[in-house]
């Protein structure tokens, strides 16, 4: 059955030979520079994407939270990394998980250090987190003292062993010189590495951003990446100069409701509940929150003039239309966007419709 006469209200789609190329460019790139690609799963939520990553070589994964890494835990992965500033509030789901999955966490302080030396009776590895520049989370690269409190705090534990330094450049999404960014990590995690890897041989150095794993040709002597919207890629990253549009592998499908020649808009049902609010500033200072795409039997086509939902409210989206879109769309139509932010839009969704017509499912949501 086609995957279109599925649809009937909006619906997340993925293309899997998109999300499998996105997939393999990461992992070949990986090995070019000899590291391991630990990729994080916030973005698709999804044991069967999980099933694809290991096609091309992926053994271990990064999450967002305990939850997450609950989902996945039963999957045999080599290892599951919870990537934030760990919550001391879940030390005892924390070691429960710990009890039957390999598990890492991150710290930036030692008082949640001591938290766990105290609860955990299971084996949990730890990355301290660097901030180095971003300026969201993490211990300052220079802050050795704070690095050297956690450590020592670690010390007292049997069960919370260190693994390395983790650092998540979040800045390559806003700043221009993703180069002169990467550089500086590449520095920061140098750095440490030299100090510590005396004391700590096996301490391996990761980074986690997808701008600059997906645009950097020189990664210096970093051990790991982890990026995790490259396996959809959006709109946000296309802009970047991540990807192109063609490297998207996900896009809403929205019922046209409404059309208004004369204002030229379209009113499709996909609003803030479907898409999040992620939105991206046109040129001319207009609001763009996703681009439309044509839908096919095989997926969607790019059209060659471009069309964007201008506004939207929680349930409505409103299309800023070009002569092509009001030409060949008619009241009871399905259009696609393609999101502005993927991780958000998959999240609000719950569940993917693959092009051949088998639900796919989330973590958030279940099969339908």
């Amino acid at each position: 059955m086609p995957y279109l006469s599925k649809i009937a209200s909006p619906t997340l789609l993925i293309d899997e030979k998109i999300c499998r190329e996105n997939l393999k460019r990461m992992s070949e790139k990986a090995k070019k520079h000899r590291m391991k690609l630990i990729p994080h799963f916030k973005t698709g939520q999804s044991k069967e994407i999980g099933k694809w990553a290991r096609d091309y070589g992926v053994q271990e994964i990064t999450v967002s939270s305990v939850k997450m890494a609950n989902y996945f835990s039963g999957d045999s992965w080599d290892n599951i990394h919870i990537a934030f500033p760990f919550n001391p509030l879940e030390a005892n789901a924390l070691d429960q998980l710990a009890s039957n999955s390999r598990i890492s966490v991150q710290l930036v302080n030692a008082e949640v250090t001591e938290i766990l030396c105290n609860r955990l009776k299971n084996e949990v590895g730890f990355f301290i987190e660097i901030d180095a520049g971003y300026g969201r989370t993490g211990v300052e690269v220079s802050d050795f003292g704070k690095i050297e409190a956690i450590l020592r705090k670690a010390k007292e534990s049997s069960t919370l062993v260190f693994k390395g330094f983790y650092i998540h450049a979040g800045h390559t999404y806003y700043e221009k010189d993703i180069s002169k960014i990467y550089e500086e990590t590449r520095l920061a995690l140098n750095m440490l590495k030299n100090k510590y890897r005396t004391e700590y041989p096996d301490l391996v150095t990761r980074l986690g951003d997808t701008p600059g794993c997906s645009t950097m040709d020189d990664f210096g002597d970093i051990d790991e990446m982890g990026p995790g919207n490259f396996v959809f890629y959006d709109l946000t990253q296309e802009r970047i100069g991540s990807c192109q549009k063609k490297d998207i592998a996900v896009a809403l499908a929205a019922p046209v409701v409404d059309i208004k020649k004369d204002k030229r808009t379209i009113l499709v049902h996909a609003g803030g509940v479907h898409l999040a609010k992620d939105v991206l500033i046109e040129s001319d200072g207009s609001k763009n929150f996703g681009e439309i795409v044509f839908l096919t039997e095989n997926g969607w086509n790019i059209p060659e003039s471009r069309s964007f939902v201008k506004s939207i409210s929680q349930e409505h989206g409103i299309i800023q239309a070009s002569d092509e879109l009001l030409e060949k769309t008619k009241v009871g139509d399905l259009l696609g966007i393609l999101p502005v932010h993927s991780c958000m839009t998959a999240d609000c969704m719950k569940s993917y419709l693959s092009l051949d017509g088998q639900w796919i499912d989330h973590a958030e949501g279940v099969n339908s």
